[in-house]
């Protein structure tokens, strides 16, 4: 079996843009699993990313407002489907309980409900993109 470098590589790279601390990749037999140690990643992690995204809150002025949050660690998903119609758009009025998004983990599609009534005044994920628990969504008013 030849090892392919270049996959390896990004790999890798995908480990830090995420900043995740594993990463399994497989096609058909060939199963790749790259990982980093653990040892202060949770501290570096805290310390790095915390800080920013309050930061980014701030600056743009989205702090206030009512935020629908991440129940999970997952891939956000804005429609049911690649190429259906987005569950909610910016100014579109939401009721309490309505499905605003799905997050993905281990194959399971879980929905996000909105915490409450509102109006949507900023969606913070892009479809597709990986979210954390706790990560703010959207943000109603």
């Amino acid at each position: 079996m030849k090892i392919d470098k270049k996959l390896i590589k990004e790999l890798v790279e995908n480990l830090k843009e995420f900043e995740l601390t594993e990463l399994e990749y497989q096609e058909g037999q060939t199963k790749i699993k790259v990982s980093k140690a653990s040892k202060g990643i949770d501290q570096i992690k805290t310390s790095a990313v915390a800080p920013q995204n309050k930061a980014v809150l701030k600056s743009s002025d989205e702090s206030d407002g009512i935020r629908v949050k991440s129940p999970i660690i997952g891939t956000a998903y804005l429609a049911a489907e690649p190429g259906a119609k987005k569950f909610v758009e910016v100014g579109a009025k939401i009721k309490k309980g309505q499905t605003v998004m799905i997050v993905e983990a281990m194959k399971t599609m879980n929905h996000v409900p909105s915490t409450s009534d509102g109006e949507v005044k900023k969606i913070l994920v892009e479809d597709g993109q990986p979210v954390e628990f706790g990560q703010t969504l959207i943000i109603l008013k």
